[in-house]
Order: C-alpha cells, then structure tokens, then sequence
C-alpha cells in the first residue's frame, strides 16, 4: 500500500491512512506501507535548500529533502500500535534499499528484505519511506519527484506481493482528465503500456518510472482514492495489469483507451540548418549530452539545400537547450531560432490501434472540423501525438474524447 502526499497531509489524514491498512490485516493480509512526505513538506525542505545555497552539493540535497518520509513513517507507525496493530518504521538503508550514486534522479538497484519479511511473518506492518536509498558509498540517495510510486512498485516486486495499491487522490484512471469533459469515465483495467503512454503524455495518476518497472516484473498495480472509505481490497479502482490478463476475463480492448495531454513542452524550430549527412546528429548530439530530453521531430522539405528542423523539449529544459545549441551553432551552421511555448500536446492512446485501421484519420479529421492546426505529429504502436496551439487544449480534448466514443451515457 502507497499512500502519497495529500493522504498524510496531516494527522487526521494519517489516522484515516492507519485504519485503511487495519482493514487490510484484518482481510488476513501481511500488509507493507511506502509513504510519501506530508504535503507540502518537501517543497518546503526544497526550498531551505535553495535559500542556504542556489548551487547546492546534490548530495547534502538529498539528505535534508530526503527527511520529510522518515517523519511520516514514524507517524503512521504511531497511529497504527494506538489501534492495536503491530508496526514498525524501516529507514531505507535498513533494508536496505541500494541505488546509483545519481543524487536527486537516483534509480533502485536492489532490495534488502530478509528483515521487513521477517517482520511481516512476524505479524508487523512494515512502514517504508519512499523517494529514497543509499547508494554504494553508503549515501542517502534520493529517486527525484514522484519517487514514491517507484519504491512502492520495486518493494511489492522486491517482496513479489500479490498487489501494489497506489492511493492519491483520484479515484482511478479515467479517459481523460474529468476536469476539462464531465464525460470523462474511470476504467476499470488498464494495460501496463498503454498506462506507460498515459503517464509520460501528461497524465499525472502515476509516475512514469513506476509504471516502467510494475511491466518489467509483472506487478499488478491498482490505482484509487486514499479518501473513500474502504480499503483496497474492497474498492473498485483501477487496475493496471497484462494486456493478457485483460482477454482473460472476456473483456474487449477498445480501440482507444483514452485521450492525455500536456502543456510542459516548448517547440524548437532550427532555421536554415543544412541539408547534409550528420547534421541532425551534430544538433541532437549536445543536447544529449547535456541531457535534455528531446520529444516530437519533424523535418521539414528541402529548398536550396537548407531546411528547418522542429522539436520540442520541456518547458524546464528550454534554457540550457538554447544554451547547447548557441554554443553549436558553428557545427551545425543554423540561420537562427525560432521559440514557441504556447503549445500543447495532445494524444490518442490505445493498444486496440494494433488491429484497427483509420484511427489517426478520426483525429485529423476531427481537428480539422474544429478548426484546429496540427503544428507536429509523432505516433507510436499504440499511440498518435499533436502538437497544437495551446488556446486549443480543451477543445481538442473533448472534441476526440466525443470522436473516439469515450464520453460516458
């Protein structure tokens, strides 16, 4: 069970999250907790950082933000011994939980369990703090924001548990976000990798990396709300399984499962770059090395052997990618750039796509009569991206929710 920030926002909340997991020992299940820190509480820790040293050592980073989980598995293992329950905190270099030495981004290597198990056989909740390890050196490590759903997916893995309950304040995994159409439906089971597309297209229900590692060691992983009153085991989130798993129960795939956007990326046009052999190396080359994410490409048609190369990169990463491509230019031989951050990107995300013909026709054609303007588009197996002006999210959105049958009766 993974309970982020807003589930331990306070102690009230805390008391909430503690009768949660007594529910679940009391179903005859051993039971293993990954907490976030309260909300708030890591910005804040984030923040004295900042204000102590702007170009802080990462490794002194992770020890003071790391500390707002160790708090928080204190605290709940207090609320669960007040209700009788057998409890204790782990710290993550008591298992212990191994990572690279890549402070503030670190990824888990291994994880220790003859103890929490031990624990568990024992009777005892075992309480986690999650977003953290210890590297080789022997290093409080931390996994970057949203860390927390990537510890509670490697321990259930770690522990080979039978499910990974993911609480937050949703109820689900729904087609769309539900504030922008009231038609939005919350699935009842979602696949692995159409969850993966959702989560790095803007979806903000799971973390891209915890999903990345519930596919690789086959962890169902259920998504629902820390505030309804029921425990996991008797709520109707929504699961995130095998596409297998799926065809199993008779259930039919949809085409499209849902529709995701996100309004972080910023669109890079290189004017004027020469037409030639390695010059999309040489102009991604440096912006890989100084690792920044690159996302939609498109080239444009040649005229006088010169043309224009687009892409977009996120919004965070766009200074020091004009920095990288300043300091290029001589190597590429680009006339200028050009800067746009007033757009948006919206997908159509789906495994049924495999086996289905004229889905991208829909959502071209579906823009289109909405007036819409495809800037860029990119497409994978089970998924097709466009670039759009920005004013145009929520229309788009709603218009290929309508399109593609999603809205709910």
């Amino acid at each position: 069970m993974k309970f982020g920030g807003t589930s331990v926002a306070d102690i009230d909340r805390i008391h909430n999250v503690a009768r949660k997991v007594q529910k679940e020992v009391a179903a005859g299940h051993e039971v293993a907790v990954v907490v976030s820190a309260m909300s708030g509480v890591t910005n804040q820790l984030v923040d004295y950082v900042g204000k102590i040293s702007p170009l802080y050592d990462a490794r002194e980073y992770d020890v003071v933000v790391s500390t707002g989980e160790q708090v928080t598995t204190g605290l709940l293992a207090l609320a669960l011994q007040q209700l009788g329950i057998g409890a204790r905190s782990f710290q993550s270099w008591q298992l212990p939980i191994r990572t690279d030495s890549a402070h503030g981004r670190a990824r888990i290597a291994e994880i220790g369990t003859e103890g929490i198990v031990r624990a568990m056989h024992a009777g005892e909740v075992c309480i986690v703090p999650g977003f953290q390890g210890v590297s080789e050196e022997g290093r409080t490590t931390t996994l970057g924001r949203g860390g927390s759903d990537t510890s509670a997916v490697a321990l259930a893995a770690a522990l080979r548990a039978d499910r990974c309950d993911i609480y937050t304040d949703v109820d689900g995994v729904y087609t769309t976000d539900p504030r922008i159409t009231s038609r939005a439906r919350k699935l009842a089971m979602v696949t692995y990798e159409e969850m993966l597309e959702m989560a790095s297209l803007g979806s903000k229900v799971l973390q891209t990396r915890s999903v990345e590692l519930a596919m690789n060691h086959r962890v169902p992983v259920q998504v629902l709300s820390s505030f309804e009153e029921a425990a996991g085991s008797a709520l109707p989130g929504t699961m995130v399984v095998d596409e297998e798993e799926i065809m199993a129960k008779g259930l039919e795939q949809s085409v499209v499962s849902g529709i995701a956007y996100a309004k972080d990326d910023v669109k890079i046009t290189v004017d004027g770059v020469a037409d030639r052999p390695g010059v999309a190396a040489a102009l991604f080359g440096p912006l890989a090395a100084a690792n920044i994410n690159v996302d939609m490409i498109v080239q444009n048609v040649s005229h006088d052997k010169r043309t224009d190369i687009t892409f977009t990169v996120g919004r965070a990463d766009l200074p020091r990618a004009q920095a990288e491509l300043e300091k290029a230019r001589g190597v590429i031989g680009f006339e200028g750039l050009k800067i746009d951050p007033d757009v948006a990107k919206v997908s159509v995300i789906g495994v049924g796509m495999r086996s289905h013909a004229g889905v991208a026709l829909i959502m071209f054609e579906t823009l289109a009569a909405k007036g819409i303007n495809i800037e860029v588009i990119s497409t994978s197996e089970i998924k097709i991206s466009v670039l759009i002006g920005a004013e145009y999210t929520e229309l788009a959105v709603r218009a290929l929710h309508s399109a593609y049958g999603l809205d709910s009766a």
